[in-house]
């Protein structure tokens, strides 16, 4: 009887590994188990692990090959592309057994006749028929294990068509079993090379050339947060996205508001999208697929839609509940029947094996007001490039700066690998490096993959990195602060703290973060907290919009220069104003998911009229203030005719991020109130705004950061559901004494007893008319004695920065005898 060398994907399960592979194993299990709960995956075949034994068997090949291997030292990049290159010319060079040819032929032959034949035609008029085409793709049986990866150590050939090519495309996959970074990955991997089998899979070719495609993984890739999938996504092939070629767009969606039917695309990051692949003409020896500039307009515009990202993450959720595990998953959508496939699936291997339970964390000293400057013996070094940050770790050496692959053996070990891009081919000596920067790539591009991996910082997409750095010279890439990534100039020193988070006491008031940044709001949430006690719309509307509103709503009469600045900005949303609101609630929702469904409160704008007026066109708006710390700033602002509009953006995100999104921890905290009757204006300004303080479970609460507010306490707490006190403020207007002067820092001391006074007022206020009260001033992160004094007083919550909650945590139950 003939051996059976092939098998249908939707004859496979992921038991079948030993067979077929990992990913192949992961086709049949999605094809077989998953379309019937509407999971789109490509058909096809694979070949045997058996057929690939066979194959190796005949004349020999195997004992060559094993003879070749014996004794290699991998960490020889020279010798190793030698022997790498010997082994593949010989398996190229093998013919196939004939069972195996003939049963290829059979199985390709009946894929064809599926789809129609040789060529396809499509379901839209006004497109021509075009040839039946697949893919062949590698999957190793010992890959895509939960304790293993070998994600892009195998090749994969894309727009096959033809029996013969697709024999010789398979032979070419059974040959890439021994490039150089598989041989290597083994090796490092302790896995017996002779113990490793391949099976090829051949997959019906999704018109992704004419659409889009890109990965997606169950949770967030840099700190491990579990509750969102992220979404990348390009025009074309997927490969540029694998590869690094191409910075593309960046989706995050909230599973909980997801499977709730509610909006739930959480964060949008525009893309470069400055190339694509595509099919190529077929002629013979050229290249199936080529590499063609995207145009212009099509780059500033996303890739896929919101129906489209949340369609792709019911997916991945689908997939992540089978697999019961978190996943790297690649999709494509056709161009030409419009819809969205699943290409592979395999388990995601980086994130899953961290403890959680221990916070690491790196750190650089920054130095006070000298934003993008560290110190390093009282020198001030400044940031030689910025990229996407990958990790949250800190590295430095000497720049190896690589122009290709020929020049791998330049890397030695602990140096700064610097290059336009990285591909599977690199990963040998990746290893060596201390840390990684790219010109191109985003956040599941291979450097960022591999730096993963190796528990290494890398900064990609940064596009003149091999321009602004020098070979040979002294550098530290930072990764420790959110999503951009930073290369200092020299080796600066870094700080190493572990935090064991899983055996902390009970503290003996809630404690909650003060965190401004949505970037780390996935970090900062595997911190011990009770939720967000101060989140800042400022630092959302400076950092991720960076327009003044007046700008955005005065938009169509705006002079020629400016709109198109604005234009620039606001490029892959409707317009500005959407842009605008989109923005910021996308900053909100971000961290009222991180934290979800602890309390978030949000803090509604709080700029004086000189930060306005850095923002653009700003400065045609607002006035010209002698001090405008004490000037138009907060609820005198959402109240004034000349603002009323600009807040009811802030409303309008708001309002989104409730009543759309389901994020209903979130609550509004109104600043700087001067008056009841201000206080009143702005709460009735609100419900014209759709916010109506107890609708949909809406907290208001209001910062106690002005003298009255506490002398007037139970007037103010009549209209609001609590306090939360701003020691700064209420510190600065006490004493007399500006925040920001240098002259009179001395001064400044938020337990001076005038602000304890005021403060113990607003506690027993908010004590008596059984409200919320909480502090969110910087005094106590930077002040323990002054925290345990807010406790002893009997404050229901202290929010604090993120780098002082642990110590103060544990300061304050000792104190209290925990």
């Amino acid at each position: 009887m003939t051996q059976s060398y092939i098998i249908r994907f939707e004859n496979l399960r992921i038991s079948d590994v030993p067979r077929v592979g990992g990913k192949n194993a992961s086709l049949g299990e999605m094809i077989s188990q998953l379309a019937k709960l509407g999971v789109r995956v490509p058909g096809g075949f694979a070949t045997t692990a058996q057929a690939y034994r066979d194959f190796l068997a005949q004349d020999g090949l195997d004992q060559r090959i094993q003879s070749v291997l014996k004794g290699l030292d991998v960490t020889d990049v020279a010798r190793l592309a030698t022997t790498g290159k010997q082994i593949r010319v010989w398996i190229v060079a093998q013919p196939l057994q004939p069972a195996l040819e003939q049963q290829i032929r059979a199985a390709y032959r009946q894929m064809q006749d599926e789809m129609g034949g040789e060529f396809c035609e499509p379901p839209l008029r006004g497109l021509p028929a075009y040839p039946f085409s697949v893919a062949v793709r590698s999957s190793a049986t010992a890959e895509d294990l939960p304790d293993a990866s070998f994600a892009g150590q195998q090749e994969t050939f894309l727009n096959v068509s033809g029996a013969d090519e697709v024999i010789m495309a398979i032979r070419k996959v059974f040959a890439s079993l021994y490039t150089d970074r598989a041989i290597a990955y083994r090796a490092h991997h302790g896995f017996a090379h002779q113990k490793v089998a391949l099976s090829a899979g051949v997959q019906r070719m999704v018109r992704s050339d004419l659409g889009a495609s890109g990965v997606m993984f169950t949770l967030d890739t840099e700190s491990g947060f579990d509750q969102v999938v992220l979404i990348n996504s390009a025009y074309g092939l997927g490969e540029t996205v694998v590869q690094g070629a191409v910075n593309p767009d960046e989706f995050y969606v909230f599973k909980p508001s997801l499977r709730d039917g509610k909006r739930a695309i959480i964060r949008r990051n525009l893309g470069t999208k400055v190339i694509k692949m595509i099919f190529a003409t077929m002629q013979r020896d050229s290249s199936p697929v080529q590499t063609v500039d995207v145009p212009l307009a099509e780059r500033h515009r996303f890739s896929v839609s919101d129906d489209e990202v949340e369609e792709l993450a019911r997916y991945a959720l689908t997939i992540e509940q089978h697999y019961g595990r978190a996943m790297d998953i690649e999709w494509g959508r056709d161009g030409v029947d419009g819809k969205l496939y699943i290409l592979q699936a395999r388990p995601e291997t980086v994130q899953s094996k961290i403890n959680l339970k221990i916070l690491q964390r790196y750190a650089l000293k920054p130095v006070p007001g000298q934003e993008g400057h560290v110190q390093t013996s009282q020198v001030l070094v400044p940031v030689l490039v910025t990229g996407r940050a990958i990790g949250q770790r800190i590295g430095s050496g000497r720049v190896c700066l690589v122009a290709d692959a020929s020049e791998m053996g330049k890397v030695q070990p602990g140096d700064v690998l610097v290059t336009d891009i990285t591909d599977p081919d690199w990963e040998p000596v990746m290893k060596r490096a201390s840390a990684i920067v790219t010109n191109r790539g985003g956040r599941t591009c291979h450097a960022a993959i591999v730096a993963r991996e190796l528990g290494i910082p890398a900064v990609v997409g940064c596009g003149d990195a091999t321009e602004a750095l020098g070979h040979g010279d002294e550098v530290t890439v930072s990764c420790a602060d959110g999503d951009v990534g930073k290369v200092y100039q020299g080796l600066l020193e870094v700080e190493i703290t572990e935090l064991a988070l899983d055996n902390l006491p009970v503290p003996p008031l809630k404690i909650s973060l003060n965190v401004a940044n949505p970037e780390l709001a996935f970090e900062f949430s595997r911190l011990p907290n009770y939720g967000i006690g101060l989140a800042r719309l400022e630092f959302i509307i400076a950092r991720m919009i960076g327009i003044h509103p007046r700008t955005v709503l005065d938009y169509p009469n705006l002079p020629a220069e400016l709109k198109a600045q604005v234009e620039v900005k606001s490029a892959g949303y409707a317009d500005p104003e959407s842009f605008y609101v989109d923005k910021m609630a996308e900053g909100i929702a971000t961290l009222a998911a991180a934290f979800f469904p602890k309390p978030v409160i949000v803090r509604f704008s709080d700029f004086k009229s000189n930060e306005y007026s850095s923002l653009l066109g700003g400065s045609a708006y607002e006035p010209a203030e002698e001090n405008p710390m004490i000037g138009f700033r907060g609820a005198s602002r959402y109240v004034a005719e000349s603002f009323k509009p600009c807040f009811a953006l802030e409303c309008r995100a708001m309002r989104r991020v409730r009543d759309e999104m389901g994020l209903t921890n979130v609550e509004a905290m109104i600043p700087f109130v001067r008056t009841v009757a201000e206080l009143q204006a702005v709460i009735d300004t609100l419900a014209e705004n759709g916010l109506r303080r107890g609708e949909n479970g809406l907290r208001v609460i209001m910062m106690c950061e002005i003298p009255s507010n506490a002398l007037l306490a139970d007037q103010f707490l009549e209209l609001v559901d609590g306090y939360s006190i701003g020691s700064n403020d209420l510190t600065q207007l006490t004493l007399g004494v500006d925040r920001d002067s240098g002259v009179l820092a001395g001064s400044f001391d938020e337990r001076d007893a005038a602000v304890k006074q005021l403060i113990s007022m607003a506690i027993l206020a908010c004590r008596k008319h059984n409200k919320y009260i909480g502090i969110c001033g910087q005094g106590p992160s930077d002040h323990p004695d002054f925290a345990r004094w807010l406790m002893e007083q009997g404050i229901e919550a202290i929010s604090l920065n993120p780098d002082t909650v642990v110590q103060t945590w544990l300061y304050l139950s000792k104190a209290a005898g925990r």
